[in-house]
């Protein structure tokens, strides 16, 4: 047997017994047609029958979706707090895994994505609408999150696609566009235009030197961590500046608010930490589950 249960199902018939699976507890996938399958985990905690949120879960450069649904500890989350996670799989071939087509940035390899390469942004929807139209996910309530190359696809989502997500976490891998070619120091504004104000809550590690916190490093890179929040925190329409929290003797908080539809942007810093999966995955859905989309993609802040 492979690791995953397989399901040869096009997007337009997806049936993926998701009672059975939530029975079981086990990873399953999903074929898509001339795609490697997509990772999709319902816990038993979520009901037959009964729509639930779901939280998209990015690789980093070089993985996959199935070793980032291990290694993220995320599966735990999703046990207690009932939300469906689709682990899927990114389009370029990188080393012995996989990297994410974000248009026009390098990837690890700096070689930037071909006019061939599978357009990830068109691809995650499709995944979306298929399990929507199945009847398993809440339209309303659709979050992703990502490791490094994954964090930056998925902030590349919340960049052009805000109004098909409530909110999202990039992890060690926060962007707000691609840098700006006459200074890389800083985001292209022209790059992120989102419809609407985005929640984004990131984690990140002040000894990342993969994608360092204070920018530089890769071309993909460059701007630092704070010039992403910062440029958030002006879409979102934020009030105040910056506060800083200390949460723990290792671990801070940089929190925006006053910002418009209640899309606050919050960054959870570690002292020390390096490049590596740094989220608390009980905030980041306790964080999650305060947002949801209406029909017409306005963010809708959930009572407490």
């Amino acid at each position: 047997m492979t690791a995953y249960q397989r399901f040869a199902t096009p997007f337009a018939a997806l049936s993926l017994g998701l009672a059975a699976q939530a029975m079981a507890q086990t990873v399953q996938q999903f074929e898509v047609p001339g795609e490697l399958p997509v990772a999709l985990y319902s816990p038993a905690s979520v009901k037959p029958g009964v729509k639930a949120p779901l939280v998209f879960l990015l690789h980093g450069s070089s993985g996959d979706g199935l070793s980032i649904l291990s290694n993220s500890g995320l599966k735990a989350a999703a046990d207690k707090h009932g939300f469906i996670i689709a682990a899927p799989t990114g389009a370029i071939h990188l080393d012995k895994g996989f990297a994410w087509n974000v248009p026009g940035v390098a990837t690890v390899s700096g070689k930037p994505p071909g006019a061939g390469d599978r357009d990830d942004v068109k691809y995650m929807l499709s995944i979306l609408d298929a399990l929507v139209k199945q009847g398993s996910v809440d339209r309303s309530r659709v979050y992703a999150t990502g490791i490094s190359g994954g964090g930056r696809m998925t902030s590349w989502l919340g960049c052009v696609a805000s109004t098909r997500f409530a909110a999202i976490a990039p992890v060690v891998g926060l962007r707000a566009g691609t840098p700006l070619k006459s200074d890389p120091a800083r985001p292209d504004p022209e790059s992120c235009q989102p419809e609407s104000p985005l929640p984004i809550i990131a984690f990140a590690g002040n000894k990342d030197t993969v994608n360092p916190m204070e920018g530089g490093g890769a071309p993909y890179w460059q701007y630092s961590m704070r010039s992403a929040e910062i440029r958030w925190a002006m879409l979102n329409h934020c009030q105040t500046s910056p506060v800083t929290k200390a949460i723990s003797p290792a671990l801070y908080q940089e929190r925006y608010e006053g910002c418009r539809d209640n899309a606050m942007v919050t960054a959870y810093i570690t002292e020390g930490g390096g490049h590596s999966w740094l989220a608390d995955n009980d905030v980041m859905w306790a964080f999650f589950k305060n947002y949801a989309r209406a029909e017409d993609g306005r963010l809708v802040k959930m009572a407490d």
